[in-house]
């Protein structure tokens, strides 16, 4: 599984979201206060492009007349039918059992913890002797 580079933090303040294509996919990034999702962007219901619905909370409601608002910005609805998404886990909460859209594994890596890395290119040192720039291999 290769590491792709996609945003910088600040490019997806809390609350937003980017759309990026990894790999031939389009995949939507989500901050929700903080912390980082990562979704593909096709609604399993019926192709809908799923990263441009609204994000939404969970109303829930134990009697009538009473309800409770949370989970505040962490359900995705598809802009066609409806159907929302649990951006943590990428469930439908109309049928999550047989329904999820597919998420992708997400980190917030400093800068330096990317250049250290396993892939570097290899290096040599470079000297400068009067006009000449000489390189030691």
């Amino acid at each position: 599984m290769a590491r792709h580079v996609v945003a910088t933090v600040d490019d997806i303040p809390p609350g937003q979201r980017m759309l990026v294509k990894v790999g031939g996919r389009e995949i939507g990034i989500f901050n929700v206060g903080g912390e980082y999702f990562a979704v593909g962007n096709r609604c399993p219901h019926e192709g809908a492009s799923l990263c441009k619905g609204r994000i939404v909370g969970l109303v829930e409601s134990s009697e009538p007349g009473s309800y409770q608002f949370s989970r505040r910005g962490e359900l995705l609805r598809c802009p066609w039918h409806g159907w929302e998404f649990d951006l943590r886990t990428g469930k439908s909460w109309c049928e999550p059992d047989r329904t999820k859209v597919r998420s992708f594994d997400l980190k917030v890596e400093s800068g330096g913890a990317l250049v250290e890395g396993e892939l570097q290119a290899e290096t040599f040192p470079v000297v400068i002797e009067k006009q000449y720039v000489v390189i030691e291999v």
